[in-house]
């Protein structure tokens, strides 16, 4: 029950956030002086409507999102009257459309600032300073992890690791005295001043008893660790083929806080922080999706499904439900301060028939005809939408596309947060 109410919570949050930025476009349309027809959330058939001045308000049947209809965003609208003429978006300054235009991105924006501030006085924000990622944390500090017991094979999958059973075996870092949170500083001869180079030490050492010197408490110490051999797959291809290399049973660990609660002040410049970490993450993820495609596929036709994959509003909902259920509501709200994050600067995109498309149109005239005016020539006048279009269908039908493969994956194959 839980998890469909969270399913259900999450949905109407992001209906809610779609919903605000179609009235970002509609309040800053209306103060330029625009004449906004429309302003509906959902899609299909109309449940109810209402007037209010020129506008028409209402609910419609399909709740995927909303729209607001503002009389003639581009020169080939033919259904603008004559009266209003004077008032189509397109006579507008390129610096008022793009206000405009991006004030629906700029809603999830704060939307995501909000969401941040509320959740860094609550229950926290996840501290950004320690690497999450395998890369990462190969140049941070090699302060260790020490885990109870290693697998010697890769074939060894059973669900627990109890030494003495198949190739597991109890940890020879455990068994030397290391402890979690120890700074490893010297392997064998090696100096290691950071968990990448502990690693290299470690495999490029033979088996047997190996000196280790490390740091606890501010002390220095040192013991004999006996490395034993067990197969592994390369650090940078843990899909690569396998070899024998020493082992300690050790892995990357650090003493900062995971989560880190503010006051009211504090919480400002901490949520900024935050969404920026995100606007760089997203920019990063949204340039890796074309390389994703595949993995996506193959999820849908049997494969594991990769956690690194894309997900749809379909997945977003599935994953806050299992937030809800699991009790971690820190996991709902990253998920929904990242998908504003995401969104916003999706619409940014200089591709029609998104916001950025608009914009990345208007200020391609406003140059143009600058720089005809500067050369005296005549000015070019405005982009023919229409000569547009094929470019237009194209990017609709690839999102289409990929929307559709998403929606499947995040049915067949869902990524889930808690095994």
């Amino acid at each position: 029950m839980l998890f469909w109410l969270g399913v259900v919570a999450f949905a109407l949050t992001i209906l809610i956030s779609v919903s605000l930025h179609e009235l970002g476009h509609m309040i800053t349309g209306k103060r330029f002086g625009m004449k906004v027809t429309q302003y509906f959330v959902g899609f299909g058939p109309t449940i109810f409507s209402f007037h209010r001045g020129e506008t028409e308000y209402g609910l419609k049947l399909i709740p995927l999102g909303g729209f607001c209809k503002i009389v003639g965003m581009t020169p080939q609208d033919e259904d603008v009257a004559p009266e209003d003429q004077h008032r189509a978006m397109w006579r507008f300054p390129v610096w008022k459309r793009t206000v405009v235009m991006s004030a629906g991105s700029i809603t999830h924006f704060l939307l995501a600032l909000v969401g941040a501030w509320v959740m860094a006085m609550t229950i926290g924000l996840p501290n950004t300073d320690i690497p999450q990622t395998a890369e990462a944390q190969r140049t941070a500090p090699a302060m260790i992890y020490v885990g109870d017991c290693i697998r010697t094979s890769v074939a060894d999958t059973s669900a627990e690791c109890v030494p003495g059973t198949g190739s597991a075996r109890e940890a020879p870092a455990k068994a030397a005295g290391l402890q979690t949170g120890d700074l490893i500083t010297k392997v064998g001869a090696v100096a290691v001043t950071n968990y990448g180079q502990l690693v290299d030490a470690i495999r490029a050492s033979p088996a047997g008893p190996t000196p280790f010197e490390y740091t606890r408490n501010g002390q220095t110490a040192s013991t004999t660790v006996d490395l034993v051999s067990a197969e592994r797959t390369p650090l940078d291809d843990p899909e690569g083929p396998v070899s024998q290399v020493a082992v300690a049973g050790v892995s990357w660990t650090t003493n900062e806080p995971a989560v880190i609660t503010y006051n009211a002040i504090g919480a400002i410049p901490a949520s900024g922080d935050f969404n920026w970490y995100l606007v760089e993450n997203s920019v990063k993820a949204m340039a890796r999706i074309p390389e994703k495609v595949p993995a996506l596929w193959n999820s849908i036709t049997g494969d594991e499904r990769d956690p690194d994959t894309p997900i749809s509003v379909v997945g977003a909902s599935r994953i806050g439900g299992e937030a809800i259920e699991k009790g971690v509501p820190e996991v709902f709200w990253q998920v929904f301060i990242s998908l504003n994050v995401f969104i916003g600067l999706f619409n940014l995109l200089p591709l029609l028939p998104v916001d950025g498309g608009h914009i990345a149109i208007a200020w391609f005239e406003a140059i143009r005809s600058w720089l005809y005016k500067r050369f005296r020539r005549p000015d070019p006048g405005r982009v023919d939408y229409y000569k547009l279009m094929p470019v237009t269908y194209a990017v609709i039908l690839i999102g289409g596309a990929f929307t559709l493969l998403t929606v499947t994956a995040d049915i067949i194959n869902p990524i889930t947060i808690f095994k």
